[in-house]
């Protein structure tokens, strides 16, 4: 039973890899720190944070849905960051993959809750 966001894989998924992306950035050069760094960091915390807006106004499904699509295009942004990284060298090719290979997972999984929402 879904009680709170907290319930939500999507969710947990969106705030781990956000939390993943803030660990892998803290060895970026300084003068990217308010450019790349703060881009790619604000970009995967707003997928979570999307999910958990549009949770909280899932009375209105269409709101809920909505609040989905921008956490897809967050994630979307996130990926560029991501790979503007990895061509800096500020990534290692194995760290960008993985986190590429869960941005892909989460945005199936946004997708498919997406498709599948239904306001009782």
């Amino acid at each position: 039973m879904i009680k709170s966001v907290f319930d939500l894989e999507v969710f947990n998924l969106a705030y781990s890899f956000a939390m993943e992306i803030f660990q892998a950035t803290r060895n970026f050069p300084k003068e990217e720190r308010y450019s790349l760094t703060d881009q790619i960091v604000r970009a995967s915390r707003s997928v979570a944070a999307n999910i958990a807006e549009g949770r909280g106004k899932r009375i209105y499904e269409n709101e809920f849905k909505k609040h989905l699509i921008y956490g897809m295009g967050s994630l979307e942004e996130s990926k560029v960051w991501l790979l503007f990284a990895k061509d800096c060298g500020y990534l290692e090719i194995q760290t960008y993959q993985t986190l590429s290979a869960k941005s892909d997972l989460l945005g199936s999984k946004i997708y498919k809750l997406y498709e599948n929402w239904k306001t009782f």
